[in-house]
Order: structure tokens, then sequence, then C-alpha cells
């Protein structure tokens, strides 16, 4: 983070990830696995879900359910993640591609 002056107010400029930017260990993991719940979130608003349907549904607990729609999915992998995406009806593609810097990165980019 960089610090800036905006109309005599000092600011902080924040990167792309808040995690990272907060200090915490495993950033980009959890910035994509903060990605896949907030689409597991939309998807069970869009089909009108209640948490035991989405549960059922996903192949998880109601209270995983209930957690992760609270932002706890410190229990859930990424792989779990897209699973749950997976059994709502939705495809994920994974995209392999030559990095511009020699150390690559993960990036979760919804369409």
């Amino acid at each position: 983070m960089t610090k800036q002056i905006i109309e005599g107010i000092e600011v902080e400029i924040c990167s792309s990830n808040i995690f990272a930017d907060m200090g915490l260990p495993n950033a980009s993991k959890l910035k994509i696995k903060s990605g896949l719940v907030v689409e597991i979130t939309k998807a069970i608003r869009k089909l009108d879900l209640t948490q035991q349907e989405a549960a059922s549904r996903m192949g998880i607990t109601q209270s995983k359910v209930s957690g992760m729609l609270r932002g706890d999915f410190s229990n859930l992998s990424e792989r779990k993640l897209m699973n749950c995406l997976n059994r709502l009806g939705y495809d994920i593609e994974i995209k392999v591609k030559p990095a511009a810097a020699s150390l690559g990165h993960v990036i979760l980019a919804v369409a």
C-alpha cells in the first residue's frame, strides 16, 4: 500500500488484494476462495435456494453453507468450492498461459 494526499486527506492506496494489504498469509489463495464464495452466494440467490436446499445440492452441511454466507470459508478448500459451483450448475474453466514476469500468479475471472 502507498500513501497519497487527495484533496488534503491522506489516504492509503490498496492493491487489488485486500488480504495481502492486511498482511495475511496465503493472500492469493484467500482472494481466490473469497471470489468463489461470492459466486456461490450469487448462485444460491439466483436459484432462490434455502440454506438446506443449497447444502443438499452442493453436498455439504447446512452449517457450512451458513458459515460460507457469513464469510467463513476457512473449512472449505478451493477444490470443494469449485465443486459446489459445479453442483449449482456452473462451469469452471482453468486457463494456463505464460506469465509476463518470472513468477506467475492465479486470477479468478468471472464471466
